[in-house]
């Protein structure tokens, strides 16, 4: 009997990883969308440091390469993240009543 090689294992684990993902966050309640952000942003951010650590211990071009292109998407993904944030909790802010002038 064949093993399988490690790009199908590779292949496989990624693709439930997709559909794993996308079935959680679809059925997250709005009121959770925040501290989920907040928890997305910490995730990408430990995905910087696997990023690094991949396209710094490879030895090909195209892992280099691909090591190169997770860290510039993890981290559009961490500061896209913080300012999506920053956005939602300023809804969620009291606002303050104009002064009024002449009194």
């Amino acid at each position: 009997m064949e093993t399988i090689s490690p790009v199908i294992i590779n292949l496989i684990i990624f693709v439930l990883a997709i559909y794993v993902g996308y079935h959680v966050v679809w059925n997250v309640t709005p009121a959770l969308h925040t501290p989920l952000m907040a928890v997305t942003n910490a995730i990408s951010a430990i995905v910087i440091v696997g990023a690094m650590l991949a396209a710094a211990l490879t030895e090909g071009g195209l892992g280099k390469t691909m090591g190169t292109l997770a860290v510039a998407l993890a981290a559009v993904n961490v500061f896209g993240g913080f300012l999506v944030t920053r956005r939602m909790l300023e809804m969620f802010k009291k606002k303050t009543p104009a002064k009024k002038e002449g009194k």
